[in-house]
């Protein structure tokens, strides 16, 4: 593990990018007068390195709208270093690195009984699910690191079967693997947020 590059702003973040082809880009929320949520969907645009978040912002709205964007974790600042370099690791794996009070928000947001009339397609393939289902889909948001041997031992069933509650799972929600299906859940999450 190496730093092949450091930028003070998007603009010259896009260039080194350009040059340097990072794994991993380590993003701030705040550059100065820019808005480091704002350079996530370009970065992800020029590059196929993958975004994690180290910062000082705590608005929790902030992160979970890092993640949205595209961002596979947020780190803060203050976190040691030993967590913050197991965070490059996971995210380099194309795994999610999220803090578990920012993945109990937003599976709590989306767990929410709300059905009013006219619900969204979203909306709609989320009450499709089992309760069975929806279980799974919070123990995949709680530790979305686990191997699925673990969240399979944590649910009390066998890995085949929680295979096949997944493919169930994925072809309700429309998404195909368990990172989309975490960023199809946290989007929901916000978008209910915001109405």
């Amino acid at each position: 593990m190496g730093v092949v590059g450091k930028a003070t702003g998007s603009a010259p973040a896009m260039l080194l990018i350009e040059q340097a082809h990072p794994d991993v880009v380590l993003l701030d929320l705040d550059l100065g007068k820019e808005n480091g949520l704002d350079a996530i969907p370009e970065l992800l645009k020029k590059s196929a390195a993958k975004i994690l978040v180290l910062t000082g912002v705590r608005d929790t709205s902030a992160h979970e709208a890092a993640i949205r964007a595209g961002a596979l974790g947020v780190v803060g600042k203050e976190a040691a270093p030993a967590e913050l370099l197991q965070a490059i690791v996971r995210v380099h794996r194309g795994e999610l690195s999220v803090d578990r009070q920012t993945t109990e928000r937003l599976l709590a947001r989306i767990t929410r009984d709300q059905s009013p009339p006219g619900r969204s397609v979203e909306e709609e393939r989320i009450a499709s699910l089992t309760a069975r289902e929806r279980d799974i889909v919070l123990a995949l948001m709680r530790q979305p690191q686990l191997l699925l041997k673990d969240v399979a031992g944590s649910l009390g069933i066998s890995e085949r079967t929680l295979r096949n509650h997944l493919s169930s799972i994925y072809e309700k929600l429309g998404v195909s693997g368990r990172l989309k299906l975490y960023v199809f859940s946290s989007k929901q999450m916000l978008d209910k947020r915001e109405q």
